[in-house]
């Protein structure tokens, strides 16, 4: 196989991926939500507490483009920011009572992209993949 097969692959996949989640999220009531607004809230239910530039760099993204999606989690009603008492220059994102209520959700489908991931993949399979991509990851 062609680099270029894999990376197209690769694409594929993620694109797949990407859509089962909107689709879930949609299913679950939250429309309008993508996936990287998933990935920051998912940052945020493993620490409720968190700067922006915590949230980039967790998030692989740029800090300009996590202000314009955390806005967004503003305006949806799932997270709040609030300025440090000491700093006002940081900003904190924090999760509100109905984001945390959304948990149990992003945990389902979590679970069913796995499911879906992996079906007729054997557990030899998978170690040896996560091998491979944790190479390919050191690599970059």
């Amino acid at each position: 196989m062609k680099t270029r097969d894999i990376i197209s692959l690769i694409s594929r996949i993620r694109q797949k991926v990407n859509a089962f989640i909107i689709s879930e999220l949609s299913q679950g009531g939250m429309e309008g939500i993508v996936v990287s607004h998933g990935d920051i809230l998912y940052a945020l239910f493993q620490k409720e507490r968190m700067t922006m530039a915590e949230i980039a760099s967790k998030i692989g993204k740029d800090k300009s483009t996590v202000t314009a999606l955390v806005n967004k989690l503003v305006n949806y009603g799932y997270v709040s920011k609030e300025r440090d008492t000491r700093d006002s220059r940081v900003t904190y994102v924090v999760l509100t009572p109905t984001g945390k209520e959304l948990k149990p959700l992003f945990e389902e489908i979590s679970q069913k992209v796995l499911e879906v991931f992996y079906t007729n993949v054997t557990e030899e399979e998978k170690e040896e993949l996560l091998r491979i991509l944790c190479k390919i990851d050191c690599n970059l």
